[in-house]
């Protein structure tokens, strides 16, 4: 006998919610309009439409409990190939939306919607634009000049598609619905009309210079204004610049999509950005200034006497402009002590006799790290 719990994959104690939202996903997934030809997927949609007819009901649910599955298989379900909407199926209306009568309609499912009455008009798509900036221009802000390839209305049709003295007429395959009915087994299923695409008029004569279409392509020059505090990923929406709509419907939108280009001295972390600026050896061991660069221009940092390589500073302030407006990130700054090379004789000298005079209490980090490694060092 089969167990209505398991074919669902809900336990003896679930709630009618519980049991509702399996059987929505499992109806989904092997339903036949998403599977077509395979047996074994049409089976098994039978079985969960059969488990749950039983399981949604609190009456049969309690038989069910009580006497299993065979107080059903004879007489209690719709015979297979008998249709769910009347007799002694039941109306998946309330599961999503579709109503009863002589066939369950998927549609708003699987894309086709409630059934709505056809309309002329059409919103035209968006479109993108990609737009790659200098990281100082993405600091500053910058207005630019594009250029976009977009669809606008047809001016020797007005729009319509049809050539000019005629018009459009009702579509004869849907006679106007803009929706055709397709029939498979006990399912009724409504899509989106092929020959009209869903307006339930069509054109008999095209016009000449947009194709039927009521549109043409055309390229047009914008001005983009590129606010400081971009980022890489930023969209900026031009409202009515994508493709003109159909026979009055809304104009697309454009959306900029922004690329910054990386930056040779900084690197960026949202707002923040840091830099690593060469110390030489003098001045972090006895201490000094140092010259930073900013997006702001020249910034001189103190540097404390004995400061290691890899301290990171920070100034506040001098990050990126936040695109909300509200000040500006920090910029850290890491010190990276340089060790100086071609040497002469002279300064070879120097370093050999400082080198020698140099203690434990010079050196604390090497002392250290010699006790941690002593035992690997033997």
């Amino acid at each position: 006998m089969a167990d209505y719990y398991e074919t669902l994959g809900v336990s003896k104690n679930a709630t009618q919610e519980e049991i509702k939202k399996a059987y929505r996903k499992l109806a989904i997934k092997y339903h036949p309009d998403k599977n077509p030809g395979n047996k074994e997927a049409e089976n098994k949609f039978k079985d969960i439409s059969t488990a749950y007819e039983v399981l949604s009901d609190p009456k049969k649910r309690q038989q069910y409990d009580q006497f299993g599955s065979a107080a059903f298989e004879n007489g209690g379900m719709p015979p297979p190939g008998g249709g769910f909407g009347g007799g002694a199926g039941f109306d998946f209306s309330d599961l999503f939306g579709g109503g009863g009568g002589g066939g369950f309609d998927f549609s708003d499912l699987f894309g086709g919607g409630r059934r709505r009455p056809a309309t002329d008009s059409v919103s035209g798509s968006d479109l993108r634009y990609n737009l790659r900036i200098t990281f100082e221009e993405a600091v500053l802000g910058v207005d630019r000049k594009i250029v976009v390839s977009r669809l606008v209305k047809c001016e020797k049709c007005g729009g319509s598609g049809a050539k000019k003295g005629t018009g459009r007429k009702t579509c004869p395959k849907c006679g106007g619905s803009g929706q055709t009915t397709v029939s498979q087994g006990f399912f009724s299923i409504r899509q989106t009309c092929p020959q009209c695409r869903g307006t339930g008029k069509i054109v008999e004569n095209p016009c000449e210079e947009c194709r039927g279409d009521g549109r043409v392509r055309v390229e047009k020059t914008l001005s983009i204004h590129v606010p400081p505090g971009v980022d890489t990923g930023s969209q900026l929406r031009v409202s009515g610049e994508g493709d003109a709509g159909v026979r009055g419907g809304r104009s697309g939108d454009l959306y900029v999509f922004i690329e910054v280009q990386p930056s040779d001295v900084f690197v960026r972390n949202d707002s923040d950005l840091l830099c690593e600026v060469p110390l030489d050896i003098v001045t972090a061991v006895l201490g000094g200034t140092v010259d930073v660069p900013t997006v702001t221009g020249k910034a001189t940092m103190k540097v404390k006497p004995g400061t290691q390589s890899g301290t990171i500073m920070r100034i506040k302030g001098k990050g990126m402009p936040s695109l909300r407006g509200n000040g500006r990130g920090d910029l850290h700054v890491k010190l990276k002590v340089e060790t100086p090379v071609n040497l002469t004789p002279d300064q070879v000298k120097l370093l050999e006799s400082l080198k020698s005079s140099l203690g434990v209490k010079n050196m604390p980090l090497r002392e250290e790290f010699r006790k941690k490694a002593s035992k690997f060092m033997n």
